[in-house]
């Protein structure tokens, strides 16, 4: 089939609490939505087989980020990590299969065993820095997917696109000056992490846009600054962090993207994919808080991955 889609149980686990908006309830609305659309019996329906090993981790985190985070870990209950990011008995557990389910993604998608991936998982990954957990995200999940992209399979280029309604800084601060990875991204500013808008580097690609932006300015934008920077890179696959959050329902932000704007999106990263990279592109989950806005909007976007 066209399109690989991966998951946990174990992603489920992840609890920060009953008022959390990242919660497991998330990957039910996707789950439910799914069905309802019926396009669960055009793709490729999988289970993340192993978690990210610590050789796979630490390509992008500290070695003593991980040795924090396992120190952190609480048998039960909630530990704080800051003001938002919480810690409960199953977290490292659903962090690492999150992680390992890229890692499996590349490898299915550089096997030709589909065409494209999309990774249902969670925590989210692209706040977290390589030596900090913030925003939700504990391991940075796409980067250590990139990382094992680039060392186990030889790529020499890959991009990285995220769409997500913040800005990717975890993402940002592992990759930064490496010419091998590009990024592209906008986020909406101001708005926490507060980053993006400063960083020259010569790999990274950060549009800012003010709150009430609207699906037909973000699509301007990605034409006229992602496209030809993909262009001109010429990627051998594209991995993209996929919020959700940028969705005029999501109350999270103020942006105002609609299905069809996700939809449009994926349809251009799939011809830059289709022109340089044999069609390989890895989607993972980021952020998306309003159930129904992020299960519609990812039907969305896995239905454009299949090609249905």
């Amino acid at each position: 089939m066209e399109t690989l889609y991966l998951t946990h149980p174990a992603c489920r686990l992840h609890d920060m609490g009953q008022a959390h908006p990242e919660s497991p309830e998330r990957l039910d609305a996707i789950a439910d939505q799914l069905l309802a659309s019926g396009i669960i019996n055009y793709i490729d329906m999988g289970e993340v087989r192993a978690p990210a090993p610590d050789s796979a981790l630490t390509r992008v985190h500290s070695p003593a980020h991980l040795q924090h985070l396992q120190n952190l870990q609480p048998s039960q209950g909630f530990r704080d990590i800051d003001g938002d990011t919480i810690m409960s008995p199953h977290t490292l557990e659903a962090a690492r299969y999150a992680a390992g389910g890229v890692i499996e993604a590349v490898d299915a998608v550089m096997a030709g065993q589909a065409a494209n991936a999309f990774c249902a998982v969670r925590p989210p990954g692209h706040h977290a820095m390589p030596a900090r957990a913030m925003g939700f995200c504990f391991f940075n999940n796409i980067a250590v997917g990139v990382a094992h992209a680039l060392a186990h399979h030889g790529l020499k280029r890959v991009a990285v696109i995220d769409f997500d309604v913040h800005h990717g800084n975890g993402t940002e601060a592992i990759f930064v000056d490496q010419p091998q990875v590009l990024m592209c991204s906008y986020f909406q500013y101001p708005l926490f992490p507060g980053t993006g808008i400063d960083c020259l580097a010569p790999n990274m690609v950060n549009v800012p846009v003010p709150a009430y932006t609207e699906g037909a300015a973000i699509r301007e934008l990605v034409s006229a600054h992602w496209l030809p920077r993909l262009d001109a890179h010429a990627p051998e696959m594209i991995f993209i962090s996929a919020g959700f959050d940028a969705h005029r329902e999501d109350d999270i932000a103020q942006l105002g993207l609609v299905e069809s704007d996700y939809a449009w999106m994926t349809e251009q990263l799939m011809a830059v994919a289709d022109k340089h990279a044999s069609g390989r592109i890895v989607s993972v989950l980021e952020g998306g808080y309003n159930l129904s806005a992020l299960a519609r909007s990812v039907v969305a976007h896995v239905r454009t991955l299949a090609k249905l």
